[in-house]
């Protein structure tokens, strides 16, 4: 039985990102003194717009004494990639909490968007260093344009040009049901 599958059904079932790139423009409240306060725009890396909002007021009162009660949202953006298709070289920049102190870092990642490269970030880093998502602030995300940007030895395995994975250890298959010897896998 075959089940008709409408166009947003499947667009959901290609994009199984679990993160979404948030644009969030917000600023204080006009007052009499201030008619027109200062816009302060963020990129936050969140599953829904609910928490992209709440980290953004979490950072905000941080960076600017700017809270919640005593400001308002202006936009809420999602930033999609213009090259979903293309493998690309990320930098990260992060700070996080780990249970003794505050650490900075920088990552880099090979991946096909910036979503997905913030994802295996977290990932990593929840496997790495126990850090939870809460505790990761991701400072900058930059896409690595040239080759001589990439610092780390794990992205810059993959960009040399005569790159091959081969495929050692293989069976062959036969046609036959039953064989009078066992296959050599190794060439």
């Amino acid at each position: 039985m075959v089940i008709p599958l409408s166009a947003t059904t499947i667009t959901s079932l290609l994009h199984v990102s679990r993160l979404h790139e948030y644009q969030v423009i917000g600023r204080r409240l006009p007052t009499e003194s201030v008619p027109e306060p200062k816009l302060f725009r963020m990129r936050i890396f969140a599953p829904n717009d609910v928490v992209a909002k709440s980290r953004y007021w979490y950072f905000l009162q941080k960076l600017h004494k700017v809270k919640k009660a005593s400001g308002e949202i202006v936009a809420l953006n999602i930033i999609s990639e213009a090259k979903p298709t293309k493998v690309k070289n990320f930098g990260i920049w992060i700070r996080y909490d780990s249970r003794s102190g505050t650490h900075n870092m920088y990552k880099e990642y090979r991946d096909v968007t910036r979503v997905g490269a913030v994802e295996t970030l977290y990932s990593d880093l929840a496997a790495r260093h126990r850090a939870r998502f809460r505790s990761i602030h991701i400072l900058k995300v930059v896409e690595l344009e040239s080759t001589s940007d990439v610092r780390r030895h794990y992205v810059k395995q993959f960009l040399a040009k005569d790159l091959k994975f081969p495929l050692p250890h293989r069976a062959l298959k036969s046609k036959n049901i039953f064989y009078p010897k066992r296959p050599t896998t190794f060439y």
